[in-house]
C-alpha cells in the first residue's frame, strides 16, 4: 500500500494519479514511477514484470501498481537483510591512489565501509526522503552519498537541528543541486566540529573513498559521543575516583570516560579483568561478555555463555549474539573484535553506553555538585577549534586549553610561522608540569599581544586556572582573528584586516545594489533578529537560493527562529563557513553576528572559498 507521501510524489509527476490513491499510470510510465519511489528496475527485468503483472494493459490501475511496488519493496528489504547477515564476517582492505598527492596511496578497510553503511541503514531507514537510496548495500556507499542527502541526514542525526531541511535539495536533482547539497553537508559538518581541510564537494561527488570514510567517521563519532556527558547522563558522577570532582570528569576524553564506564561494570561483575584500550584488551571478547551481562535489563536473556566458547572469533560471534538481544549489534563483526579494530570497537562501546549506561542518577541521600551545562558560546568555540584539526581534540574548553598547546596551533593557522615552537613545552612531567604549562600560557598571551588582541589583565595563569571569563576573551579574539584573516585573503586587502565598519558598509552596499530594502547600522542592530537581512544578503550573493515563500514575517520569536535557522543553513549551502547558531541571530549577539556577515562577505569575494594559507599580518582593528 502506498503512503500519502508516495502518492503525493506520484501526483506531482503524473496528473492521472490522484493524491487519494485513485487513477492510473500509462504503461510507459511505470518504470519511471517506480524509480521516483526509490526502486530502480533495469529495462530487461521491467519488461518481464510488466508482462507478469499487467499483461497487455495500456493503463495500469494505481492499486495494481501499488501491489507491484509492495512486491519489489519486500524483495529489496529481504535482500538487504540477507546482505546484512552476509556482512557479519566481512573484512579486508584495498589500496586507492590519491588524486591530490602524487605517489600517495590510501588503505580502505572494507569492514568500515560495511559498518558505516549498516549504521546509515539502521538509523535512517524510516526517512521518507531516503527511500530511493536506502538500504545502502555492499559496494554502494560511495554512489549513495553522491547527492548529499544521506550525509545531511546523518549530520542531523548526530547533532539534531544543525541543518534546516527546508534548504536541502530533495527532488529532481541535477549535478548542480547535488553539489549544493554536498557543500551544505561539508559546511554543516565543519560547524559541528569536523575537520574538512582538504575535502571539497567534488571529492564527495566522485566518491573519493578515504575522504568519504573519514568524513562519515567524524560525523558518526560526534553523534555517538554527544550523549557522553553529565547533562545527558547524570549518573556519570559514579565514575569519579576518590578525591576527584566533576571538573576532573570533564577533563577526560570520551574514550577515557568509556573505559572508566566499562571498568566500573567489570568491577561490579566481580571479574579482575580491566579495559585499558580498545584494541588488544578486547580481542578475546571476555570483557565485552561481562559488560553485556552487567548492563542488560532484567528479562533480556543475556548470559555469560560466550565465555565457554573456544577461539577468539567464535567467542566474538557468540558475544555479538548476546549483544543482539540488547539491539546493540552495531559497527563490529566477530572479525573486527578479534582483530582489535580500534575505530569500530570504540563505536561499539559508545553505542552500548548510549543505549544501556546502567548508571543510576543521584539518589536523595547522595550529595553531588551542580552540573553546569556547556553554553552555546563555549560549544561554538570548541566546534571551531576542532574543525581546524587541532590535536588533542577539544572536549572541555577550559581543561583542554590549560597547557597552551591547542592555542599555539590556532595561532599558527591564523598567522603561519608566528609561533616559535622551540619555546613551547609539549611533554609535561610531574615535577615541572604545572610550571611548564603556565610558561606556555604566558607565551600564548604574549603572542596575542603581537596580534594586538585586547588582553588587559589576562595572564598565563588565568588560562591555566581555567578562568572562564578571561579564557573566553582570548578564545573569541582568536576566532575573530581567524575569521577576518580568511576574509583578508579573499578580499586581498593587504596588510590590514577589515574593520567592523568595512563589513557593515559592504553589507549595505551589496543589499542596495541588489535592490533590497533591508540594511544594518551595526552588528547590534535589532532588525537583525528577524533574520531577513541575512536572507536578503544571501540572495544578493547567490540569487534563487532563498525560497522567500518559506520566510516568515519575523513578528514573533518563533518566526524569527524559523528565519534564522533557514538563513544559517542557506549561508552554509552557498559555501560560507558559518559557525554561529540561529539563536545568535535572534538574540543579536554582536560577536557571532560579526562572524556571519564576515563569512558571507568572504564567500562573495571568493566563491570557492579555501582555507587561508598565506601569512596574515597582525591585527590592526579592535579586539
Amino acid at each position: 500500500m502506498l503512503s500519502r507521501e508516495q502518492l503525493t510524489d506520484l501526483n506531482e509527476n503524473f496528473p492521472t494519479v490522484s493524491e487519494s490513491g485513485s487513477g492510473f499510470l500509462p504503461r510507459s510510465d511505470v518504470q519511471t514511477a517506480l524509480k521516483i519511489l526509490g526502486i530502480d528496475v533495469p529495462g530487461y527485468k521491467m519488461r518481464e514484470l510488466m508482462d507478469q503483472h499487467f499483461g497487455n494493459e495500456a493503463q495500469i490501475d494505481v492499486d495494481k501498481f501499488a501491489k507491484l511496488f509492495d512486491t519489489l519493496d519486500a524483495q529489496r528489504n529481504e535482500e538487504a537483510n540477507r546482505w546484512k547477515q552476509q556482512t557479519k564476517q566481512v573484512s579486508g582492505a584495498y589500496q586507492t591512489h590519491s588524486s591530490k598527492q602524487e605517489n600517495v596511496q590510501h588503505t580502505i578497510r572494507v569492514e568500515e565501509e560495511v559498518a558505516f553503511s549498516n549504521w546509515i541503514n539502521s538509523n535512517l531507514s524510516d526517512d521518507s526522503d531516503l527511500k530511493r537510496l536506502l538500504p545502502v548495500q555492499q559496494g554502494e556507499l560511495y554512489t549513495k552519498i553522491q547527492d548529499g542527502l544521506v550525509i545531511c541526514k546523518l549530520i542531523n542525526l548526530a547533532v539534531p537541528g544543525t541543518i534546516d531541511e527546508r534548504a536541502i535539495n530533495k527532488k529532481n536533482l541535477n549535478t548542480y543541486t547535488k553539489l549544493e547539497n554536498l557543500t551544505l553537508a561539508l559546511m554543516s559538518s565543519q560547524a559541528i566540529g569536523c575537520n574538512i581541510i582538504n575535502i571539497d564537494n567534488i571529492d564527495l561527488s566522485k566518491g573519493t573513498a578515504h575522504l568519504v570514510l573519514g568524513l562519515l567517521w567524524q560525523i558518526i563519532r560526534i553523534g555517538l559521543f554527544n550523549q557522553i556527558d553529565l547533562q545527558h547522563c547524570p549518573g556519570l558522577f559514579r565514575l569519579l575516583r576518590d578525591g576527584e570532582t566533576l571538573d576532573d570528569l570533564r577533563r577526560l576524553s570520551p574514550e577515557e570516560i568509556l573505559m572508566r564506564w566499562v571498568n566500573y561494570h567489570l568491577e561490579r561483575a566481580g571479574t579482575p579483568r580491566r579495559l585499558h584500550n580498545f584494541t588488544s584488551d578486547i580481542v578475546d571478547s571476555e570483557i565485552y561478555t561481562y559488560l553485556l551481562h552487567q548492563i542488560a535489563p532484567n528479562g533480556s536473556g543475556v548470559t555469560l555463555s560466550p565465555l565457554g566458547v573456544q577461539g577468539n572469533i567464535p567467542r566474538a560471534g557468540a558475544m555479538l549474539d548476546e549483544a543482539e538481544k540488547l539491539d546493540c549489534r552495531e559497527f563490529v563483526t566477530a572479525n573486527d573484535v578479534a582483530a582489535g579494530n580500534y575505530k569500530l570497537n570504540l563505536a561499539f562501546v559508545a553505542n552500548l553506553f548510549n543505549k544501556h549506561p546502567m548508571l543510576p542518577d543521584p539518589g536523595a541521600d547522595e550529595v553531588v555538585e551542580d552540573v553546569v551545562e556547556e553554553t552555546r558560546e563555549e560549544k561554538t568555540y570548541r566546534n571551531w577549534m576542532n574543525s581546524m584539526g587541532v590535536d588533542p581534540y577539544v572536549n572541555w574548553l577550559y581543561g583542554d586549553l590549560q597547557n597552551g598547546v591547542v592555542i599555539f596551533q590556532l595561532y599558527d593557522i591564523i598567522r603561519p610561522g608566528m609561533v616559535t615552537w622551540k619555546r613551547v613545552v609539549r611533554q609535561f612531567h610531574k615535577l615541572r608540569g604545572m610550571m611548564d604549562q603556565i610558561q606556555n600560557c604566558n607565551y600564548a598571551v604574549e603572542l596575542g599581544k603581537q596580534l594586538r588582541f585586547s588582553l588587559v589583565g589576562i595572564q598565563g595563569k588565568d588560562i591555566y586556572d581555567g578562568n572562564q571569563t578571561l579564557t573566553l576573551a582570548l578564545v573569541w579574539q582568536l576566532m575573530r582573528a581567524y575569521t577576518l584573516s580568511v576574509l583578508a585573503q579573499c578580499t586581498q586587502s593587504g596588510d590590514s584586516l577589515p574593520a567592523d565598519k568595512d563589513i557593515v558598509a559592504w553589507v549595505n552596499e551589496k543589499l542596495t545594489k541588489s535592490g533590497k530594502t533591508t540594511s544594518i547600522r551595526s552588528f547590534q542592530d535589532p532588525t537583525i533578529s528577524t533574520g531577513k537581512v541575512v536572507l536578503d544578503l544571501i540572495d544578493s550573493i547567490k540569487p534563487n537560493v532563498i525560497d522567500f515563500g518559506l520566510v516568515k514575517g519575523g513578528q514573533t520569536n518563533e518566526e524569527k527562529m524559523s528565519n534564522a535557522k533557514y538563513a544559517i543553513t542557506c549561508g552554509r549551502k552557498i559555501g560560507a563557513k558559518i559557525y554561529a547558531l540561529p539563536e545568535d541571530i535572534v538574540e543579536v549577539k554582536p560577536k557571532m553576528v560579526l562572524t556571519v556577515f564576515a563569512c558571507l562577505m568572504a564567500r562573495d569575494y571568493l566563491p570557492d572559498m579555501k582555507e587561508a594559507s598565506a601569512p596574515i599580518a597582525p591585527m590592526i582593528n579592535g579586539h
